[in-house]
């Protein structure tokens, strides 16, 4: 069975994004430490998940990327999970991120367009390396809900933003969690991971 862990950059008063759906302020704190330790995270992914908002952004970026997290993003496999439904292998949806011809992580990514929890279960009982759940507000709060995440990496932010998007807001119930690590950063970033009691 596969662990499931959330990635997710937050400021101290608790935002995963402001108001409009901003996130620039999470680049601002990060040093060569926290991104080591971010690129950690994904690099041991064997599977990358997303909301459809964030993979539509993602696979805009990461194909033509240089950075240091460009392999990783790129060559461990992926799932995206929509209420809509899509096929990112469609030529209209290629002309629209601008990356045509897409890279074969991003092509062929799997799309779950059912039930989230069925998905995530489906995904947790396979073998291998662990699902890394990157996203906006929206998804990280359905995933959540499920009580399946193993690990929650929250990497904090030197930033309070007053007001945006939370991910622990209007919880149907009280999600209980055990510090297992804390580091701290020479930018003033904080990595706090917990898991589940």
């Amino acid at each position: 069975m596969r662990k499931l862990i959330m990635k997710m950059s937050i400021s101290v008063d608790g935002f995963v994004a402001d108001i409009n759906g901003e996130t620039g302020w999470m680049f601002k704190s990060g040093d060569d430490h926290s991104r080591s330790w971010v690129l950690n995270i994904c690099a041991s992914a064997g599977l990358h998940i997303m909301g459809r908002k964030t993979f539509e952004v993602m696979a805009s970026y990461w194909p033509t990327a240089t950075n240091p997290f460009a392999g990783a993003m790129n060559e461990i496999p992926k799932a995206v999970f929509t209420r809509k439904g899509y096929d990112p292998t469609v030529k209209g949806f290629a002309n629209k991120l601008k990356t045509e011809p897409l890279s074969s992580s991003w092509a062929g990514a799997r799309v779950f367009d059912g039930d989230l929890l069925s998905g995530i279960k489906e995904l947790k009982a396979e073998s291998g390396s662990p699902i890394v759940a990157h996203g906006g507000a929206e998804f990280m709060r359905s995933l959540i809900e499920t009580g399946l995440i193993d690990e929650y990496n929250l990497i904090t932010h030197p930033i309070a933003l007053g007001t945006g998007l939370p991910i622990f807001d209007s919880l149907s119930r009280p999600c209980e969690l055990k510090l297992v690590d804390a580091k701290v950063f020479p930018g003033g970033v904080i990595a706090h991971t917990y898991r589940p009691e």
